[in-house]
């Protein structure tokens, strides 16, 4: 049986619209955890209370940086069955920065520049076999990136 054009535009439709039902769900989550105004909060909104330090994860930032507006980090971890990394900037106003979700074949190891108004901790919070797990930096600011 030969698929006609139709055919396959229809099956793209109805299998985008059942993707989509849930991916809907998971944006209202996410939503509340990066429009948390406080560390606990967004780690509350993300089911991630009660995350435990821990030395498999490794969080390089600079000790100073000197424009706010885009501090490097680099996050990654050796834990097993990682189903996310998120990275925190404890200080400003909405401090979830980031969400990286694991799949199978991806290596955790992420690099990326974020914004900071102030001296504050970075925070990266791994959620490995259902527990999450931190790591943290203090970054001290000296142009505010965030209308400083």
């Amino acid at each position: 049986m030969s698929l006609t054009r139709r055919g396959m535009l229809k099956r793209i439709i109805a299998g985008s619209a059942v993707v989509m039902v849930p991916f809907g769900a998971f944006a209202e989550w996410m939503e509340s955890a990066f429009k948390a105004d406080s560390y606990s909060a967004a780690l509350a909104a993300m089911g991630a209370e009660g995350a435990v330090p821990s030395d498999k994860i490794s969080l390089v930032a600079p000790e100073i940086a000197e424009n706010g507006a885009v501090v490097p980090v680099q996050v990654s971890s050796t834990l097993d069955d990682i189903e996310s990394i998120s990275l925190f900037v404890e200080k400003n106003p909405n401090p979830m920065t980031a969400e990286f979700k694991m799949f199978p074949g991806l290596e955790p190891d992420f690099k990326i520049r974020v914004r900071m108004g102030e001296t504050s901790k970075v925070i990266a919070v791994v959620k490995a076999g259902g527990k999450a797990y931190t790591a943290e930096s203090e970054v001290k600011v000296t142009i505010g990136g965030c209308g400083g």
